[in-house]
């Protein structure tokens, strides 16, 4: 009867106490958070406004999601930071499910989210992306894709609680923006200014635009009925006043008015608002900017950079976006 109880006893830790063990050690470390939406069972959906067709349509949010990615970094980068960009790409897509970003007009005819990478985020096709390669770099560069969203299947980026409003851009040009260095009055604690190494392996990284003297005075004048600005000595009328922690221009005075890096770089079609202005060829006038978009959240290149270095998804995202958690959405049947 003991060597009965014993047996019994010893397949009860075998059976269930060891594999528990087991699975607790080896567990991740999400979730963290959990949200729940509805749709289908592991199927969440989301309404898609293709602005350049003019038309919503409801697809899976985990294909959104590869729509997205390849349209946003190019394929040949690293796994792990096509992993970072399908998480943030699916946080942003969810924080406007859930309505916690609304724009102030509807620009989506109704929709979840726009493919206008001005407004949201980038979308394009499975078929206009294989049309963009060859046949079998095209098979190479969707399975990535597809791995790189299946590997982080419902990871969303989460704050104290909430869903994050996660921004990116191509390239910071050493180091990320404050939020509210770039949107006056839209701070957040988790987009703030982090250097960004590696950058300088784009192409884009450093830009000289160059206009002529005439129509640089042409452009401000058209957006300043009252500036007084003198073609002669251009240069000597301009001054930067300060800087963003970022190495934006922040604020800078040309003849008697003073407009924001932002304006500039707006007013020029600049690349980034971390610019000089420089004298060219007579009569003309060099504008370089140093990386490529707004500045705030995670840097595209810079994440390729890390992952280069072995940091995974998760250190690259908790790299860019301070004090963040992830956790993972879970889907609802709907009645």
């Amino acid at each position: 009867m003991r060597k009965l109880m014993y047996y019994t006893c010893l397949m009860l830790v075998v059976v269930i106490i060891m594999p528990l063990i087991i699975v607790k050690g080896c567990s991740s470390s999400l979730p963290e958070e959990d949200y729940t939406l509805p749709g289908e069972e592991k199927a969440i959906k989301i309404k898609v406004y293709t602005h350049n067709e003019d038309k919503v349509e409801e697809m899976y949010l985990e294909e959104y999601i590869k729509g997205v990615v390849v349209a946003e970094m190019p394929a040949d980068f690293e796994l792990e930071a096509l992993k970072a960009q399908a998480v943030a790409a699916r946080t942003y897509a969810v924080g406007r499910m859930m309505k916690l970003y609304k724009p102030k007009e509807d620009l989506h005819n109704g929709a979840d989210i726009c493919t206008d990478p001005a407004h949201c985020q980038a979308w394009i096709s499975k078929e206009k992306a294989m049309k963009k390669w060859s046949f079998f770099s095209g098979l190479k560069n969707w399975k990535k894709i597809e791995k790189s969203v299946a590997e982080t299947r419902n990871i969303v980026i989460t704050y104290d609680g909430k869903v994050i409003n996660p921004l990116f851009h191509s390239n910071s040009g050493g180091r990320t923006e404050n939020a509210e260095e770039v949107w006056a009055g839209t701070g957040s604690p988790y987009l703030k200014s982090v250097p960004s190494k590696g950058e300088d392996a784009s192409s884009e990284y450093k830009v000289t635009k160059t206009i002529t003297v005439e129509e640089f005075i042409s452009k401000l004048e058209n957006e300043y009925k009252d500036s007084k600005i003198k073609e002669k000595d251009i240069l000597e009328q301009i001054k930067v006043v300060d800087y963003t922690e970022g190495g934006r221009v922040k604020n800078i005075k040309i003849g008697n008015i003073t407009l924001k890096g932002t304006d500039i770089r707006r007013i020029f079609s600049l690349r980034s608002a971390n610019f000089k202005i420089e004298e060219g060829d007579k009569g003309k006038i060099n504008i370089t900017t140093i990386g490529n978009g707004h500045g705030v959240g995670m840097s595209q290149w810079g994440s390729n950079h890390l992952a280069k270095n072995e940091a995974t998804y998760e250190e690259i995202l908790k790299y860019y976006y301070s004090g963040v958690k992830l956790g993972t959405i879970n889907t609802k049947k709907e009645k």
